[in-house]
C-alpha cells in the first residue's frame, strides 16, 4: 500500500503526554534507519490484527500495514497481517500472533479493545499496540504491556469543517459515519464545531451506516443527503465509504467529499475536497521502534495537532483558496495554543460556543 500520509505542514512540538513524540512518519523513518547490518533483527515479527475492514480499506488498516512495512525496512524481520472478518476472530487471531513469537502485536481499531485487553492480560510478557482505544484492567488501570494510542480526530475534523463551511454553496452539509464508535463521534463533533465556527446557520445532516463494510447502504445515505441539497459530505464509513464516492461522482460538479484517515482523492478526483488524516503509520512505527530499542513503555497516549499526528491532506492543499487556508491556519494555531478546544463528544458539542477564528 502506498497511500500517502502527508499532513498539512504542522509544527512538530513536544507532546503533552508522558512521552515526547514526533509522529511525522517521514521524520521518524529518516531518523531511525541506520545501516541494516547494525540493527537488523532477522527473527523479528511485526504483526497486525485487522478489524473487519481488513486491508484495502483506504484507512487505518492500510496505514497500520504501512507502519509495519517501514519497521521491516528499518529494523529487519518480517511483517505479518492476520485479517479478521468477524469480531469472534479477534481473540483467536491475537493469541495466534502471540504464540507465533511476534515482537509486537498491533490491534487496529477500537472494536478490538475488549479482545486485545483480554489477551494482553493473559500474556503479560507480550507487547501490544492498540489503535483508537485505551486498554485497561478490571480496576480501570491501563495495561503496562499495551501502548494505547488514540488520536484527537476532532482537531483535524474541525479544520475539515472549516473547509466544508467555506466551500458549501447551499448551506447544507453532510456526514456519513460507519458505526457510532468514539473515534467516529470525535470526527463528527469536531466537524460540526468547525462548520459552526464559520457559519452557525449551516445545516449539518449526519447518519450512521451501522457497519464499516456496507458501501451499498453508505451510497444510499449519501444519495439521500444530496437529494436534500447537501453539496459537501464527509466520509467516515471505513471500507464502506466507497459507496459515498460512487454517489458523489454521479452527482457531478459542485459536489464535494471530505475523507478521513488518509488522502482518498483517487476515489473521486474531480470531487475530492480534503481529508482529515491521522498518522496511524507513524504511531505503529514509533511503538515498533520502541520495542526494537528496548524503550517500550505501555499506557495511553493522545495525539493531535501539536504532535503533528493529525491534520489535513497535503496532496491537494495548494488547490484550496487562500482565504480558506488562512482560516485553517488561524484555527490550527488556536488549537495548538490551547485557545480553542474542539469538542470530542456529543455533550461537548452541545456545550461548544463558536468563536472568532
Amino acid at each position: 500500500m502506498t497511500e500517502r500520509t502527508d499532513l498539512l505542514t504542522f509544527p512538530l512540538l513536544t507532546s503533552q503526554t508522558r512521552r515526547a513524540l514526533l509522529f511525522s512518519l517521514a521524520t521518524a523513518v529518516a531518523g531511525a534507519i541506520l545501516p541494516l547490518s547494525a540493527r537488523a533483527q532477522e527473527d523479528a515479527v511485526w504483526t497486525m490484527i485487522t478489524d473487519q475492514n481488513g486491508l484495502g480499506d483506504h484507512g487505518f488498516n492500510d496505514l497500520a500495514k504501512l507502519g509495519l512495512d517501514r519497521s521491516v525496512e528499518a529494523f529487519g524481520g518480517r511483517a505479518q497481517v492476520i485479517q479478521s472478518t468477524d469480531q469472534s476472530q479477534f481473540v483467536p487471531n491475537l493469541l495466534q500472533a502471540v504464540a507465533g513469537g511476534s515482537t509486537m502485536v498491533v490491534g487496529v481499531g477500537s472494536l478490538l479493545n475488549d479482545a486485545l485487553t483480554e489477551v494482553a492480560m493473559m500474556k503479560p510478557d507480550a507487547h501490544f499496540t492498540l489503535i483508537d482505544a485505551v486498554s485497561v484492567d478490571d480496576a480501570g488501570k491501563p495495561l503496562e504491556n499495551v501502548a494505547s494510542v488514540t488520536f484527537r480526530e476532532q482537531e483535524a475534523a474541525f479544520l475539515a469543517g472549516v473547509v466544508a463551511a467555506m466551500t458549501s454553496k447551499t448551506g447544507h452539509i453532510g456526514f456519513v459515519g460507519g458505526m457510532e464508535t468514539p473515534p467516529v463521534v470525535r470526527f463528527l463533533a469536531g466537524y460540526k464545531a468547525g462548520i459552526a465556527s464559520v457559519d452557525p446557520e449551516i445545516e449539518v445532516a449526519h447518519a450512521f451506516v451501522g457497519s464499516f463494510r456496507d458501501p451499498a447502504k453508505a451510497k444510499v445515505l449519501a444519495e439521500g443527503m444530496f437529494d436534500s441539497d447537501v453539496d459537501v459530505i464527509m466520509d467516515v464509513a471505513g471500507g464502506g465509504g466507497r459507496g459515498i464516492y460512487d454517489a458523489i461522482i454521479a452527482e457531478g460538479a459542485d459536489h464535494w467529499v471530505i475523507a478521513a484517515d488518509t488522502c482518498k482523492g483517487h476515489l473521486a478526483p474531480d470531487n475530492f475536497l480534503t481529508s482529515a488524516v491521522k498518522d496511524v503509520a507513524g504511531a505503529v512505527f514509533y511503538e515498533n521502534k520502541a520495542v526494537h530499542d528496548a524503550t517500550f513503555v505501555g499506557g495511553p497516549q493522545s495525539l493531535g495537532l501539536a504532535e503533528g499526528a493529525v491534520g489535513l491532506c497535503a496532496d491537494n492543499i495548494d488547490t484550496l483558496p487562500a482565504e480558506v487556508l488562512a482560516k485553517v491556519e488561524s484555527a490550527k494555531a488556536k488549537i495548538i495554543a490551547g485557545e480553542l478546544t474542539p469538542p470530542d463528544t456529543y455533550e461537548a458539542l452541545d456545550a461548544f460556543v463558536p468563536g472568532e477564528l
